[in-house]
């Protein structure tokens, strides 16, 4: 909980900007569900860099699996290690939860993240259109 506004911050880079207030609310939530999971990423001289959160959900449609629901890493950190080394936790963490492959969904115009992807052993395999109601 310390992390949160930290967390907010790099959320904000990521096109999602959240109050601390709401981070904590958020991460509250996401630390406590059996189903998600969170990690951070910390330099050896402190501070945190970047983030990630992972899920699961039974699916009937397909093998269990894991989905990214959020990555990022500081825009002054990018390229060093640390999106990598979050997705290798998050995957460890997916295998101990019995899913068969992770999925991450990416905007179209985050090319640079596709190609961190790609260079992860991800692979396209679709393209959709998103929707969204609130309620």
């Amino acid at each position: 909980m310390s992390d949160a506004a930290r967390i907010a911050e790099l959320s904000g880079q990521l096109g999602y900007p959240t109050a601390e207030k709401q981070m904590k609310t958020r991460l509250a939530e996401a630390i406590r569900a059996k189903d998600g999971a969170c990690f951070v990423a910390e330099p050896r001289d402190g501070g945190l860099i970047g983030w990630i959160h992972v899920s699961t959900t039974p699916l009937l449609e397909v093998e269990r699996r894991a989905e990214v629901n959020g990555l990022v890493v500081d825009e002054n950190a990018r390229s060093g290690g640390a999106g990598a080394m979050l997705l290798s936790a998050a995957e460890e963490w997916a295998r101990g939860k019995r899913c068969k492959s992770m999925s991450v969904r990416s905007n179209v115009l985050r090319e640079r993240a596709h190609g961190f992807y790609l260079r992860n052993g991800y692979e396209h395999y679709k393209t959709q259109k998103a929707f969204r109601k609130g309620l």
